[in-house]
């Protein structure tokens, strides 16, 4: 490759990526007028601010973002990420993103993203809260939040304490707003959080592709096996999305190979042990030199390695043009947002890979999002309602049925029956029920269109169904 190309993998532009993939989705559109293709693709709202912390005696001047991409519906929805790296490039890109997730898991929200330039591993708890703080209180002034206005999430670099800290600034500013607890997302049990929120885009990753190796025609042209059991998996980046992912793939027998972080890799064909991987990291604060694998110094280099399905769950455009066409994964399934550019995909599909998009794979945390603001709104945990009752049906039926048989059911047995569903059962259902439908929506759309891979037809889907949200609003005639 040239020192051009070289040079244009390195400085990539983000949102030009998703250009590209909204271009390849466009011709399979008919009908359909330009203008209103470039409000789909517009922000609609960007908001870039500075604003001073006093740090010791000192004052610092912090750059922050948030965009709005899409009101089509609202609220809008998208998380906060701190990173040194946030620029405003990347912040309308996942906005972006994020109103193509929503639309193609059928929750009812317009993108947004946000974004503060900081180092969080550097920078104390006690500035980072100042700092949340103030920029809550900047997104007030400009109505930038709000139950029905742009609810925040966590995102890289960000958790449930600070949305806790967004969720208190919001109050003491609005004081006696009934609603507030929905302004934002991701928070605390104690704060209205909702149970599963936290591993819930990993989750999510883990129902996608369990739903892809469930197809005997998929598997069949790839030379697999049906299922996840016995699957060899690569995890790059072992956080939030990472570990849950792993964790859900471990327990349904598949076998994770290796794992990748920022400064190394491990490998171990028999399998790792996700448990006890996330405990040595805890203990050594990294994951090399775990017991019974090999380090592997250079982390890209994982993504190389033998194995079935490989899951870029860290950062963007770390698959392209330079290393493509060395990955053997036959399935590469996206966690984190846009691992692959547009280049490498065209090399991998040329290789016969499945590439499961980051518009569809990692929904999964805003669609618990959406759970958690309907339960901000109705103040009531689910569950509550009719964990009893249904617990008192299961019995009854379960006496007539040990009656009718004469014969009782085993104690552990009944037990499992017997019980009513709790919060996070409900929730984890309404999830995977959520990832089972859009995949298969995508796969409809691939099939009836005969689109060549699923990341077009996912832009597709959601494509036409925000034009369908325009034309029902009567903004296009």
């Amino acid at each position: 490759m040239s020192k051009k190309n070289t040079n244009k993998v390195e400085t990539y532009s983000f949102f030009s990526c998703i250009k590209k993939n909204f271009d390849k989705a466009t011709p399979f559109l008919s009908n359909i007028e330009k203008g209103l293709l470039d409000q789909i693709q517009s922000c609609n709202a960007v908001y870039r601010m500075n604003f001073p912390i006093k740090i010791g005696k000192k004052i610092k001047i912090i750059e922050a973002y948030r965009v709005q991409h899409s009101h089509h519906k609202l609220p809008c929805k998208g998380g906060i990420r701190y990173s040194i790296k946030v620029n405003q490039d990347e912040i309308m890109t996942l906005a972006a993103l994020m109103t193509y997730k929503c639309a193609i898991v059928d929750v009812p929200f317009g993108g947004s993203k946000g974004g503060i330039k900081i180092d969080p591993q550097t920078t104390s708890i006690e500035i980072i809260e100042k700092i949340t703080r103030r920029y809550t209180s900047e997104l007030i002034k400009k109505n930038f939040i709000g139950p029905g206005i742009d609810v925040p999430a966590p995102d890289y670099g960000t958790g449930e304490r600070e949305m806790s800290w967004i969720f208190d600034t919001f109050l003491s500013i609005k004081p006696g707003e009934v609603d507030a607890l929905a302004c934002v997302t991701g928070k605390p049990i104690s704060q209205g959080g909702v149970r599963g929120r936290k591993e819930a885009t990993g989750l999510g990753v883990f129902y996608g592709i369990r739903e892809l190796c469930r197809i005997k025609k998929e598997m069949l042209y790839l030379g697999l096996d049906v299922g996840l059991h016995g699957k060899k998996i690569i995890i790059q980046g072992l956080g939030n999305v990472g570990s849950h992912a792993a964790y859900f793939f471990h327990e349904a027998g598949a076998i994770i190979v290796g794992i990748a972080e920022r400064e190394g890799a491990i490998y171990n064909p028999n399998g790792l042990n996700i448990s006890n991987v996330l405990m040595h990291l805890k203990n050594t604060g990294s994951i090399l030199n775990f017991p019974e694998s090999k380090n592997i110094e250079n982390t890209e280099k994982a993504l190389e390695l033998e194995c079935d399905i490989l899951i870029p769950a860290a950062l963007e455009n770390v698959i392209h043009t330079k290393n493509a066409y060395r990955i053997k994964a036959k399935i590469i399934g996206e966690a984190a947002n846009g691992p692959i550019t547009p280049e490498a995909e065209e090399i991998l599909e040329k290789m016969g890979v499945i590439i499961v998009p980051d518009i569809y794979l990692n929904a999964g945390g805003v669609t618990v999002s959406y759970f958690e603001w309907l339960k901000n709104l109705s103040h009531v945990r689910y569950g509550r309602m009719e964990k009893r009752l249904s617990e008192n049906m299961n019995s009854y039926f379960l006496q007539v049925i040990e009656t009718i048989c004469k014969k009782k059911i085993p104690k552990e047995e009944k037990k499992r029956i017997l019980r009513g569903p709790r919060e996070i059962d409900l929730v984890r259902s309404g999830l995977e029920d959520t990832m089972i439908i859009g995949f298969h929506k995508i796969r409809d759309i691939k099939k009836s269109l005969g689109i060549k891979n699923m990341r077009t037809a996912a832009f597709v889907l959601a494509i036409k169904k925000i034009i369908d949200s325009y034309e029902k609003l009567g903004i296009f005639p």
